[in-house]
């Protein structure tokens, strides 16, 4: 389940008990369209990743052994694994144990609205990407899924993703089952035909398929097609940072 509120691009974790750290940290990302959930209980972190999906993490390194947890944790979900990770450190020292133990980014102290930007422009690019993998449009339009020993089904979606869509029709789609699904997205118009497994089926006639495989230039076109509405949801004021770090290619972390 994702805790992403409307109007964000996406929702980071920040595990600290440091109020200073937060303070400015929180600041910052909320500057770039980023809702964030503070947590200053370990055990209840745990539990947050373990039901909801983040796009970040960010973790205290002065929480002692409770980081280990946190990132161990953060790599047994499903949802969560890719997420991208962020440590607050206290030196050099902290700093490559943090990028050793796998920490993507570092937010090192003493902490400045200019050292956190910093971090926060190298890493932006990949936040989006994190966010644009597992966003969920909502849309209805006719779909057909063609399988080879039955008959064709007719269904309409109800939202896509980059890795699949979710289809409801009256006949039972049993998971594991495949075919090549079809349909045309509105608003620019974007023709989908893809391989696709089924994933999961409720009783209410809806059922989750996972694409195989996308061509490269429909899967670039699908890609663009959802940033747009992605960017849609936006409030004008983050519109164009939104742009101008999604065009970025995230750097190398220092």
């Amino acid at each position: 389940m994702s805790r992403t509120d409307a109007h964000a691009l996406g929702s980071v974790l920040l595990v600290s008990r440091d109020a200073t750290a937060s303070r400015l940290i929180t600041d910052a990302l909320q500057e770039n369209a980023l809702s964030v959930e503070i947590s200053v209980d370990v055990s209840a972190a745990l539990d947050r990743l373990s039901r909801y999906k983040f796009e970040a993490l960010v973790v205290d390194f002065s929480l002692g052994d409770s980081v280990t947890a946190c990132l161990q944790k953060l790599r047994s979900s499903p949802a969560n694994r890719t997420a991208i990770t962020f440590a607050i450190t206290s030196g050099r020292e902290e700093t490559a144990r943090a990028l050793k133990q796998g920490f993507r980014f570092v937010f090192e102290t003493p902490l400045t609205a200019d050292s956190i930007n910093h971090t926060l422009r190298v890493a932006y690019g990949l936040i989006v990407r994190e966010r644009r993998r597992y966003f969920r449009f909502p849309v209805s339009v006719p779909a057909v899924l063609s399988r080879k020993a039955d008959a064709e089904v007719y269904a309409r979606t109800l939202n896509i993703s980059e890795g699949g869509v979710a289809l409801s029709s009256s006949v039972p789609l049993a998971p594991g089952s495949e075919g090549t699904v079809q349909f045309t997205l509105p608003d620019p118009p974007l023709r989908v035909s893809a391989d696709a497994k089924v994933c999961w089926h409720n009783e209410d006639g809806e059922a989750g398929l996972s694409f195989k495989v996308l061509p490269f230039d429909l899967a670039s076109e699908l890609q663009g097609w959802l940033a747009q509405k992605l960017e849609e949801q936006l409030p004008p004021q983050v519109v164009e940072r939104f742009r101008q770090r999604s065009r970025n290619k995230p750097g190398k972390n220092q």
